[in-house]
């Protein structure tokens, strides 16, 4: 018998932009939330009581992406004034623009933070770009080099998510399509992909602690957990609404997936039917098991702090949610006493 999905009891505290959020992320030790949106204004938070702790202002566009380095001390954005910026996380202040022809539509550290992937958009005749800095950690980190040290252009597909993996020079990257690619930044070649991965655009990409598997969101109302090295599909958790995001709780056997219907149709339907909700699967049983309520449009972002305490997700209507998990939760065991070995 499928277990009954109950609701997820949290703590919550609110945040919120002007405009839709586009991302969020906590750092490494989870104490700090970094949110963007349409507003062009970065903000930092602390996680455990919602506070802000400054702004990072330079960008004239909507922010669609950051990134934070392990250390804290880097935080690199891309956003629709076409430029990658990178900023010192403890004083707000911009260290390096990089300027580019179209907007700056993902970014992310690689794991040893030396080197930052950007995805620039297809746009006005120029072809999506991903482009590989490396970047310099001596003195303040003003000294940066403009040019890429790698760059090529998928060939088909446009590329609308990415990340590095373990293995060196190797990044994944989503496609419109809703292809799941490997390619080999130093000669551009594509390594491996799976052109049936989804069915629409891949809205999202989170990869594991150890970043063997990744969890991808899609249009096509599904989630899907693949293997890193082979790109074979694991898990697929089927929604009945296109989802923005999906992120995976270290410790808990969830993924965590959110979305609904299109920005524009939702003055048209109630709070449940547009489904607003951040849903919890099992990971391994592919069964909904919980839901947590709150946002009034579409959430567009998630992420989930690193020690699993808690999670946060950026809507469409402005706010930030930060959903402090209740002891209940770690408790709750919905199959039996199942241990989860990382």
């Amino acid at each position: 018998m499928a277990y009954e999905f109950r609701v997820i009891r949290a703590r919550v505290s609110s945040i919120s932009h002007e405009r839709s959020l586009t991302q969020i992320k906590f750092n490494s030790e989870g104490d700090l939330l970094f949110s963007c949106s349409k507003d062009h204004i970065i903000n930092v938070w602390f996680s455990h009581n919602g506070e802000r702790l400054g702004t990072y202002e330079g960008h004239n566009g909507t922010v669609w992406t950051i990134d934070v380095d392990s250390q804290s001390r880097f935080l690199v954005s891309g956003s629709a004034d076409n430029e990658l910026r990178l900023w010192n996380v403890s004083d707000g202040k911009c260290l390096y623009v990089w300027e580019f022809p179209t907007a700056v539509k993902r970014v992310a550290f690689s794991d040893d933070d030396e080197r930052v992937v950007c995805i620039t958009e297809q746009r006005m005749g120029h072809q999506c770009v991903i482009r590989v800095f490396k970047l310099n950690h001596d003195g303040d980190g003003t000294a940066q080099s403009l040019e890429p040290e790698h760059m090529f252009s998928p060939i088909g597909s446009k590329a609308t998510v990415c990340a590095f993996t373990y293995t060196p020079n190797l990044i994944i990257t989503g496609h419109e399509s809703g292809k799941i690619a490997l390619f080999d930044v130093v000669t551009g070649t594509e390594v491996l992909n799976n052109e049936r991965a989804h069915m629409d655009v891949v809205t999202d990409l989170q990869l594991s602690t150890d970043r063997s598997y990744f969890v991808t969101s899609s249009k096509d109302k599904t989630a899907r957990i693949h293997d890193t090295k082979t790109l074979r599909v694991l898990k697929t958790f089927t929604t009945e609404t296109p989802l923005n995001s999906a992120a995976l709780a270290p410790n808990k056997p969830y993924v965590l997936v959110g979305g609904g219907q299109e920005a524009m149709q939702v003055t048209t339907t109630s709070l449940r039917q547009g489904k607003f909700e951040t849903r919890f699967w099992h990971k391994v049983f592919e069964e909904e098991v919980g839901r947590v309520k709150g946002h009034f449009g579409p959430i567009n972002t998630i992420a989930v702090h690193p020690a699993g305490t808690s999670y946060a997700s950026g809507g469409e209507d402005g706010f930030v949610r930060v959903h402090h998990f209740e002891e209940s939760y770690f408790r709750a065991k919905p199959y039996g006493d199942l241990q989860l070995e990382d």
